[in-house]
């Protein structure tokens, strides 16, 4: 039996200050909300969540950005990245445009390869990136064409309207982005805002 009398390891503090964030808040890219009925706010919240991401990945190498949260779990920036890739094509390849388009990186026999093949590689990396700016564009591209909201793709043959990919989409960034903020503290100490 443990002895509950024992004094706990004091934790280290912590405090906030501009100085270990990622922009001060005058350079950062982000909007501050402000937006103009529903296609405008829903289109600028996703911008905005896609913005952190690429916040949250700046400046680092290829090593860093492979570098795994702590085990077992496989979560590293690079993972998210090339998850958050093949989530954008899903949604808005397959789904809204109804493409029959391969995945990028998950197959049967291994439906974590977004996440299991994320290596220490520079040429790798900038693959990811390439390929994740790539569905961001295409998305971009089919929401600024879409005649409204209410249009709707198939997902697992249930009908599915642009508006609810749009929120799914944000509500996606935003709990992958709250991962990319431990795994950037924990890389360099830079936290997330």
């Amino acid at each position: 039996m443990a002895d509950i009398t024992e004094p706990q390891q004091a934790q280290p503090g912590r405090s906030f200050g501009w100085w270990d964030m990622f922009v001060s808040p005058e350079d950062d890219p982000r909007s501050d909300g402000g937006f103009v009925g529903e296609l405008d706010t829903l289109v600028g919240f996703l911008r905005d969540q896609r913005l952190t991401l690429e916040m949250k990945c700046a400046g680092l190498d290829a090593e860093a950005m492979a570098r795994r949260s702590v085990p077992p779990s496989d979560l590293s920036l690079l993972g998210l990245l090339r998850h958050l890739a093949e989530v954008e094509r899903h949604w808005f390849r397959q789904v809204m445009a109804g493409q029959d388009a391969p995945r990028l990186y998950r197959t049967a026999d291994d439906p974590h390869a977004d996440f299991d093949g994320a290596a220490p590689d520079p040429g790798l990396v900038a693959e990811a990136w390439r390929t994740w700016r790539a569905e961001v564009a295409f998305a971009e591209h089919l929401v600024a064409e879409a005649p409204s909201l209410d249009i709707t793709g198939f997902d697992a043959d249930e009908p599915v309207a642009l508006r609810e990919v749009l929120v799914h989409m944000i509500e996606e960034y935003a709990r992958h982005n709250g991962h990319a903020d431990f795994l950037r503290e924990r890389i360099d100490g830079r936290v997330g805002q």
